[in-house]
């Protein structure tokens, strides 16, 4: 029988074990040692109620620490795992009552506070759809981050990271004074983490953060904090290739993105960022059963990304199809074939790297002449870049404010409610960060249009023709100059209630969206639809939702979650070309989100258990993907709307204490995340306003969606000594595992043209559906008091096997060849191998 069939089938047995064990409820729980990892993880420890089999009983503790999504959190990540398959727009995460969810993505970015860990693990989670006393919420949950200085723990906390993944050393401090007796409370944290190469090769990391909270206590109803984070992070990056390129160079992390300059390796794609936050908040207790927070907040900062760009000059990307061996597979190319398959096994770098040194001759003798420079009628003589770095900027300002009221009815009734308005700005464009020893870089159209004569498309401003742009230089690039403006108010109310058996809440929110472009520049190619503001698009959105907990016992429970709402469509997907013109999507309209679950959870002292299932459904989303295509010699945008998925399945997670010092975890989750419509799309290129395909029907129903294993689950033991030590591993299993299509292999033009007999037609149609797998981590702990001092030793192993062939997800390429379907073939990514994280920490 295959084995990891059998472990997934041992892994449902051992969860149904779990599920009828007997209970001895005579002992409190034991602690959990905390599980101290390089990312960001947290959790409340649950409160046990000794007295909890009378019949008026405590509800459901829904910031308490969640069996399942704790281990999801740890262990799962590895394979990409998403909870119930969704997206993070569906979370919400907020700071001290402000939202730090992306306004143009939906998205929280916790890149954005990384490295401090110290000062962000305070959290009040809300799992799924549920109650919060700070956001409507997503349907995903919400976390709200206590960034108070009197809910960081008082002292000095000094530690030092050594690992082997993204960075290598990570140096950390955290000093909280607590509430002294002048009314005031400090906290300040900073970190800073490096590598001079990371697992992958050619990778780097340089990141430092810091953190400071200050607090003063006005008088009894009455408190001001200051709060200000930002972790400035500077990382090279990896590339994502199809297995071709791994098989030849016999690697599964092999990175095109970096080649040697004078012997050093240098990355061509580098992320720089820094985004600092400052908030103000208000803290007013009313009295005993009103508080308001009210809060003023800004964020500003810088996003870039480099890459190479070339100019009437070959493409230089190893990886690039026509510099692989598959691009002489052509009868009669056999020679071609083996002398480049050759090339790359050899594993020479000119070959399979970037070539720096080539860069820079090539760029050191290509003297041009330019007339007319920037339309100011001078002329130059010097040598033009064939090669450049370029950074790709989104520089991000938002502001604004919100408040939050919680006022108790009564003993049994909670009432509470809150507004935010957001005003945000990104600004997107181009600078020229090295000209690989050129002098300039001609700020031209590179992609004008085939046959069009008129020389004004090739100006990429036309407000300054000609234009010569050097190092530091902002620079148009096809008119790659706008800003997307979006500003949002929204307000909520919520109730919650208890009586003996049943514990319920009930809210709703209402929200306007408006949001546009504005092109800075007027490119030739678009002059009367670049330049300016586009159209307004505005939208008023709605959400409900409710829940109750029906109360068998104080120790078993039964609940029911429901939500309806409606959301803007994202910003970044409502424009067909953003980077040259003001146009928008047609039939551009709010996405609507049905979810529900049900929950059977079981909560003794020695035992917990949870089990779930759930239904979602999104309509109407927008999706849109851009891909360069090489006989148009232009970057095309592929636009779909009316799209839907289906999210349903169930999850169970159960923590069995065996004895004073063993604690055993199960977790079993599986889905069916799917399309469930069949969308219109249409096809527009950047450099026309001529629109390819238009209402294209996409038969996209019952394909996957990718983004995430759709079953997993994962057996852990954990020893904990009266020594103060604990040791621990986990087994964790992934299946069903797909390629993200590529909607228009599936379209009704290419179906239209296939017979079930057809020798392509499972070629074309078929999803790739990835091998299951599985993980092993282990972790120990050691920790010593001496004195008032407190020293602590933890480390983790993920991968204990080194397990380098375990495919945790990939996606078909956009472009494709309806006669050679693997020329194009998916890129696919691979979980590392064995990595460690080890900490030392000292505290007092």
């Amino acid at each position: 029988m295959n084995f990891k069939y059998l472990t997934g089938c041992c892994l449902i047995l051992f969860s149904t074990f779990f599920s009828q064990a007997q209970i001895d409820s005579s002992k409190t729980d034991t602690i959990i040692a905390e599980r101290i990892v390089p990312t960001f993880s947290s959790s409340l420890d649950a409160l046990e109620d000794e007295n909890g089999e009378s019949q008026d009983v405590s509800g459901l503790l829904q910031s308490s620490r969640d069996v399942f999504n704790s281990v999801a959190g740890f262990n799962f990540s590895a394979a990409r795992y998403r909870i119930r398959g969704y997206d993070s727009e569906n979370y919400i995460t907020t700071m001290n009552g402000v939202t730090l969810n992306n306004a143009e993505t939906d998205r929280a970015i916790w890149a954005l506070w990384g490295g401090l860990n110290d000062v962000t693990r305070n959290q009040e989670i809300k799992n799924g759809i549920s109650a919060s006393p700070y956001v409507f919420g997503g349907i995903g949950g919400s976390s709200n981050i206590n960034a108070r200085p009197t809910a960081i723990r008082k002292g000095t906390n000094i530690s030092y990271g050594l690992a082997n993944r993204t960075y290598q050393h990570r140096l950390m401090f955290t000093h909280s004074t607590g509430m002294m007796s002048n009314g005031w409370a400090i906290a300040v944290s900073g970190s800073g983490r490096y590598s001079d190469e990371g697992y992958v090769d050619g990778t780097f990391f340089r990141g430092g953060s810091y953190f400071i909270s200050i607090e003063k206590k006005l008088n009894e109803k009455h408190s001001l904090g200051f709060v200000s984070f930002g972790s400035p992070t500077v990382q090279g990056r990896n590339s994502i290739n199809t297995d071709e390129i791994h098989t030849l160079t016999d690697d599964n992390f092999y990175n095109s993105y970096w080649g040697y300059q004078d012997g050093e390796k240098r990355n061509s794609r580098v992320r720089n960022t820094h985004q600092p936050y400052f908030m103000l908040n208000h803290y007013f207790d009313v009295n005993k059963k009103t508080q308001i927070t009210s809060s003023i907040f800004t964020t500003t900062g810088r996003s870039g990304n480099t890459r190479i760009n070339w100019d009437e000059a070959n493409d230089p990307r190893p990886e690039y199809w026509r510099n692989l061996p598959s691009a002489f597979s052509n009868p009669g190319d056999e020679v071609a074939f083996a002398n480049q398959t050759a090339l790359w096994q050899s594993l020479n770098p000119t070959t399979t790297q970037l070539n720096w040194d080539q860069f820079y001759f090539a760029n050191s003798k290509n003297l041009f002449t330019v007339d007319n420079v920037d339309g100011k009628g001078t002329s130059i003589t010097e040598n033009r870049a064939k090669y450049m770095v370029e950074e790709q900027r989104s520089d991000v300002t938002e502001y604004g404010a919100n408040t939050a009221i919680n006022h108790k009815l009564n003993e049994k009734m909670t009432l509470s409610g809150g507004a935010r308005l957001s005003i945000y700005k990104s600004e997107n464009f181009k600078v020229v960060n090295d000209l690989l020893g050129a002098d300039f870089w001609l700020d031209i159209n590179q992609f004008p249009v085939q046959g069009n004569s008129n020389p004004d498309v090739l100006q990429s401003d036309l407000d300054q023709p000609n234009k010569i742009a050097r190092e530091g230089d902002r620079f148009g690039d096809v008119g790659y100059d706008y800003d997307i403006n979006i500003n949002t108010v929204n307000a909520f109310a919520q109730l919650e209630g208890t009586t003996a058996k049943i514990d319920y809440f009930i809210g709703g929110s209402i929200s306007h969206t408006s949001f546009w472009r504005t092109g800075n520049v007027k490119n030739g190619l678009f002059p009367e639809n670049s330049l300016g503001d586009s159209d307004k698009e505005n939208f008023l959105n709605f959400g409900v939702k409710g829940g109750a907990v029906y109360k068998l016992t104080g120790r078993h429970l039964f609940t029911v979650n429901g939500a309806y709402l409606t959301r803007a469509p994202q910003a970044q997907n409502a424009f067909i070309s953003p980077i040259t013109r003001n146009e928008i999507v047609d039939n551009l309209k709010s996405e609507k989100v049905y979810s529900g679950d049900i929950n059977y959870i079981v909560r003794y002292p020695k035992v917990k258990i949870r089990a779930t299932a759930f239904y979602t459904k999104v309509q109407d989303e927008t999706w849109k993907r851009n891909f360069y295509h090489d006989e148009l010699r232009s970057f095309v945008n592929f636009i779909m709307t009316d799209v839907d998925k289906l999210y349903t399945g169930f999850e169970f997670g159960a923590e069995v204490n065996l004895t004073s010092t063993l604690t055993a975890t199960a977790t079993l989750a599986g889905g069916d995340y799917t399309y469930d419509s069949r969308p219109l799309a249409t096809i527009a290129q950047d450099n026309s306003a001529k629109v390819l395909e238009k209402d294209k029907l996409i038969y996209l129903e019952n394909f996957k969606l990718a983004e995430t294993p759709q079953m997993v689950g994962s057996i852990g033991l954990r020893y904990r000594s009266s020594k103060y030590w604990f040791v621990g591993a986990d087994f964790n299993y992934f299946n069903k595992i797909y390629v993200q299509v590529n909607p228009d292999r599936r379209s009704e033009n290419v179906v239209a043209n296939l017979v079930d007999t057809d020798p392509q037609i499972n070629q074309i149609l078929d999803q790739t559906e990835l091998s299951d797998d599985y993980l092993i981590n282990m972790y120990a702990g050691k920790s010593w008091k001496i004195k008032k001092y407190f020293i602590r030793i933890n480390i983790n192993v993920n991968n204990v096997l080194d397990n380098k062939d375990f495919r945790t997800g990939g996606f078909e390429q956009l472009r494709y060849d309806k006669t050679d379907i693997d020329k194009f073939p998916p890129m696919v990514g691979y979980s590392l191998g064995r990595t460690y994280f080890a900490m030392l920490a000292f505290s007092f």
